[in-house]
């Protein structure tokens, strides 16, 4: 009777031991999912705080160019066709007004306004040392005027860390410079002008 006992003690010890290597896997499985969450959370957290910031440097642009509205085409500096050249990562801020347009105070605002712009996109706005932290990743900013439609368009582009669908076709904005089409970020705003000549 007594080794009966023992060998069912036995056996039951060996289900306990199991039951706990099952528990150890099964909380290992949930732990590696609770991280994997984390990570995606972490990403998709950077991938707001771009679009905010890039919302926030389309409409500062936007206030720029409807406040010098005489020197409008100072601003549209980009093809519309091509989406070059833009402001930001990989490119110099114009030194002058090509077009011509309002007087030279207007003209030397409008290419003030375009350095401004140029240094935010770049990251200047924030500096942790001597390295620019305020912008999106690759940030690249454009202004071009349609003339068909008398507007001027003003587009934020920046690398997603992501792959998502590419913009529409419509947004040339720094295509092609961000490796892959469909992580190219961008955010557009038309501005319509009023004449108050």
């Amino acid at each position: 009777m007594l080794i009966r006992q023992t060998k069912i003690m036995n056996v039951q010890r060996g289900y306990v031991l199991l039951e706990v290597l099952i528990s150890i896997v099964i909380l290992a499985i949930g732990l590696l999912g609770v991280a994997k969450l984390q990570a995606s959370t972490r990403q998709l957290e950077m991938e707001s705080y771009q679009r905010a910031q890039a919302v926030i440097l389309l409409q500062d642009m936007v206030s720029r160019l409807s406040a010098n509205r005489a020197s409008a085409s100072c601003y549209a500096i980009t093809d519309l066709s091509t989406g070059t050249p833009y402001l930001g990562t990989g490119e110099t801020a114009p030194g002058s007004c090509a077009s011509g347009a309002g007087k030279t105070a207007q003209q030397n605002a409008a290419v003030a306004d375009l350095g401004q712009w140029h240094n935010l996109l770049l990251g200047n706005s924030e500096q942790i040392g001597n390295n620019n932290v305020g912008a999106m990743v690759g940030a690249r900013g454009c202004v071009t005027y349609d003339a068909a439609n008398d507007v001027y368009v003003v587009t934020v582009t920046w690398q997603g860390l992501m792959k998502t669908t590419a913009p529409s076709s419509g947004l040339s904005c720094a295509k092609d410079t961000y490796g892959d089409d469909a992580q190219r970020r961008a955010v557009s705003a038309v501005v319509q002008l009023a004449k108050l000549d």
